[in-house]
């Protein structure tokens, strides 16, 4: 089975005064379509504004730069929220989940770029490794779409009516807001704001080391809203020269990985237990851990920082160098007799293993 699994970057789809999109696109990284995943860049200058849309795949926003922000969802298959507008602040930090179905609009109210990077799961869309928009308004909106004969119909309007409905926006995906437009975007809802997004750099860690980092991870445990996107996250850094010991998924799930900050270096190890990547990753590059492969990270002396989800929404990852695992579970013969050792060697490996961590600082 041949895959190629280098880093990639994303390219360029949309610029305009409001901003950019950018993707990864499976002509350029076919990994994506195989592994159904997906992911995109959203940059949205000062008064930036995202259009009302939809997408054929549910996906997790994490927010990279930007104070200001806010997102307004409408989440029709929610049986508690289904006739309510959600509008939810975003700063850098924050993760946002998306869930399949939703609708959602998205403003910069601050002086900066607001980045937000998107990974999602895509075994429903119309591309498998893409995501498809679907927006309600402008020059490509579902309304605009349809005859002004129809539109004055089904809104009881007449055709003079349904052109200005249909044809007044004439922006596509993002366009840029007047400061009286910016002023009528309706502000964050404070009270129930916890429940929609986390801010995961401020989150308690599940690991951490001194002089090695921490790792911590959002599910649906500590995030219930996760599960309406059937999606998990998980943050790391390392600190300069620290080490994610090797890790593999232990269920029929897939690790995507965006650099954030800094920059490494990977392994990953495959079928037939070969060594099918080793190789540099730096800021801004997307990797893809395909199932039942194991990942190990080597950060440089600049350390680095990743984003990651996962398909299901709870734990699914397992350890293979520290004392959780599955190599400190099995019977002291039976590995004994795996690895072919002696057992003063076992007796050593066993004292090395209970000592060892999920993150490793870099040597003296």
């Amino acid at each position: 089975m041949n895959m190629e699994l280098s880093p990639k970057f994303a390219k360029q789809n949309f610029e305009g005064e409001a901003g950019s999109y950018h993707s990864w696109s499976t002509t350029e990284f076919p990994l994506l379509a195989q592994s159904k995943v997906a992911a995109g860049l959203l940059v949205l200058k000062p008064a930036g504004f995202v259009l009302p849309h939809s997408a054929d795949s549910s996906k997790l926003g994490f927010v990279l730069q930007g104070e200001q922000g806010s997102v307004g969802l409408v989440l029709p298959n929610s049986k508690t929220h289904s006739n309510q507008e959600i509008v939810v602040g975003l700063q850098a930090g924050d993760v946002i989940p998306v869930p399949l179905g939703s609708f959602s609009w998205w403003y910069n109210h601050g002086e900066s770029d607001l980045i937000i990077l998107f990974l999602g799961e895509t075994s429903n869309a119309y591309v498998p490794g893409e995501f498809s928009y679907f927006f309600l308004t402008g020059a490509l909106g579902m309304i605009g779409g349809f005859s002004t004969e129809f539109i004055s119909k089904a809104f009881n309007i007449n055709e003079t009516e349904a052109t200005t409905l249909a044809k007044s926006q004439t922006g596509a995906l993002l366009v840029k807001l007047t400061p009286e437009e910016g002023k009528n975007v309706p502000l964050p809802q404070i009270n129930n704001a916890n429940n929609w997004v986390k801010n995961i750099v401020n989150f308690p860690a599940d690991f951490q080391v001194e002089k090695a980092g921490r790792a911590t991870s959002l599910t649906g445990t500590n995030f219930p809203f996760l599960e309406e996107a059937g999606l998990s996250c998980f943050l790391l850094k390392l600190e300069p020269n620290a080490m994610l010991s090797p890790v593999y998924t232990t269920v029929n799930m897939v690790q995507v990985f965006y650099v954030v900050k800094g920059s490494g270096k990977v392994q990953i190890v495959g079928l037939n237990s070969k060594l099918v990547l080793d190789t540099n990753i730096v800021s801004g590059q997307l990797l893809v851990v395909p199932r039942f492969f194991a990942a190990a990270i080597v950060a440089d002396g600049e350390g680095i920082e990743c984003f990651s989800i996962k398909t299901p929404t709870g734990p699914a990852i397992a350890e293979l160098t520290s004392k959780e695992s599955v190599l400190n579970v099995i019977s002291p013969s039976v590995l004994q007799s795996s690895l072919k050792v002696n057992t003063e060697f076992l007796k050593f490996f066993k004292e090395k293993i209970n000592k060892s961590e999920f993150l490793i600082p870099p040597k003296n």
